[in-house]
C-alpha cells in the first residue's frame, strides 16, 4: 500500500468523511482541521488535515496550494505564494476531502528525488523535486525518502504546515 488509508481522528467528529475518502458534497465545514493517528501498518503517528475542496487532475499524494479566502485548491506551480497541503485522495473539482498538513506525508515527486532533501515545486503541477528552483522552495516541508518510495512516484516528506512565498519574504 502506497500511502495509509488508516487515518483515525484522535477526537470524535460527528459523521467524520473518512481521511482517504473524497465526497461530492461537503460532510464538515471547509477549513475544518483534525489530527489524525495513522492505526495502519504504515507508522505514520500523527498527522494534521484540513477540509478543502478540491481541483481538476488531483491525485493521491499531490501537492496543492490553497487559500483560507474560500478553501479551494490549485495544483503546486511556480510562482505560486500561499500555504500548501498534500492531497489524501483524488479529490477532483466539485468534491471535497481531506488534505494534510502535519506530520508524515507522502507525496508525488519527479524522478531522483533524494532522500533528505530540500522541496522544490516545479512545473509539473502538484509534483515537488529535489532540484533548487529559485522562488519555488516549500518551506516546513523536508524529503524523509527517496523517490519510489513507498510506491513508485511517490516519497515520505516530514511537513509542519508547509508554504510557498516566492522567495519574497524572509
Amino acid at each position: 500500500m502506497p500511502y495509509s488509508t488508516n487515518w483515525k481522528p484522535t477526537v470524535p467528529l460527528a459523521g467524520t468523511q473518512p481521511i482517504a475518502e473524497n465526497s461530492t458534497t461537503p460532510q464538515h465545514p471547509l477549513g475544518t482541521v483534525i489530527q489524525a493517528v495513522d492505526a495502519g501498518s504504515n507508522a505514520n503517528g500523527m498527522g494534521e488535515f484540513v477540509y478543502l475542496k478540491g481541483v481538476a487532475s488531483t491525485v493521491v499524494g499531490s501537492f496543492v496550494l490553497y487559500s483560507e479566502d474560500d478553501y479551494g485548491t490549485s495544483l503546486l506551480a511556480p510562482n505560486d505564494i500561499g500555504q500548501v497541503a498534500i492531497a489524501m485522495s483524488a479529490c477532483v473539482a466539485s468534491q471535497f476531502g481531506w488534505y494534510q498538513i502535519k506530520g508524515k506525508a507522502v507525496g508525488k515527486v519527479l524522478a531522483a528525488f533524494a532522500d533528505n532533501g530540500n522541496v522544490y515545486g516545479t512545473a509539473t503541477a502538484g509534483s515537488v523535486d529535489d532540484a533548487v528552483v529559485a522562488g519555488d522552495r516549500v518551506k516546513k516541508c523536508r524529503g524523509a525518502s527517496a523517490i519510489d518510495f513507498p510506491a513508485t512516484g511517490l516519497a515520505e516528506f516530514e511537513i509542519d504546515r508547509p508554504f510557498v512565498d516566492d522567495a519574497l519574504a524572509a
